[in-house]
């Protein structure tokens, strides 16, 4: 798929059903676009929905691809770079996902992000600058720290964290009684 002409890899999964369906963005954890974010693919396209899976590491390949041809400490600098450095790439090669299933005759126009661990954060920073997602699912991912952030957020954000793991839900604002 192209964005802005720069190409961006991704696995896409297609569900068995006749009627057109909601998409999801997958959002790898810090590993890539690994066998089990594939296989995560899989399983939301089992369950109905199309299902796309950026690899954000794209382009940053020996060869000029992702993931797959990284080695796994690379993998880690890779990630920890794109983070610090290059969130607008980020967002732009989120938004060609978004922008590439929208328009598939299969789809009937909704989007929704899911995002685990480092991609659980990017999840819920995604869901700050599409306005047009239907939801935002953050599989133990940091907050926004920026209540303008927060406040740019225009659909639900389900949080999905580990009770008794305060690395992470030290982090996120806790739900009115």
């Amino acid at each position: 798929m192209k964005h802005d002409n720069r190409e961006v890899g991704a696995f896409v999964g297609f569900p068995e059903v006749s009627h057109k369906a909601t998409a999801v963005v997958v959002i790898h954890e810090i590993f890539g676009l690994s066998d089990w974010a594939r296989s995560v693919v899989d399983e939301f396209a089992d369950a109905g929905y199309i299902a796309i899976a950026p690899d954000i590491l794209w382009g940053l390949g020996a060869k000029g691809g992702g993931t797959s041809e990284l080695s796994a400490s690379e993998i880690g600098q890779k990630i920890n770079d794109v983070t610090r450095n290059h969130a607008d790439q980020i967002t732009a090669d989120l938004n060609a996902c978004v922008d590439y299933v929208k328009k598939l005759d299969s789809c009937n126009g909704k989007v929704v992000v899911i995002g685990f661990c480092w991609g659980g954060g990017q999840s819920f920073r995604f869901a700050t600058n599409n306005k047009d997602l239907k939801a935002a699912f953050v599989c133990y991912g940091t907050p926004p720290t920026e209540a303008a952030d927060i406040e740019r957020i225009a659909c639900p954000v389900y949080g999905f964290y580990g009770g008794d793991d305060t690395r992470i839900t030290a982090t996120t604002p806790k739900s009115p009684s």
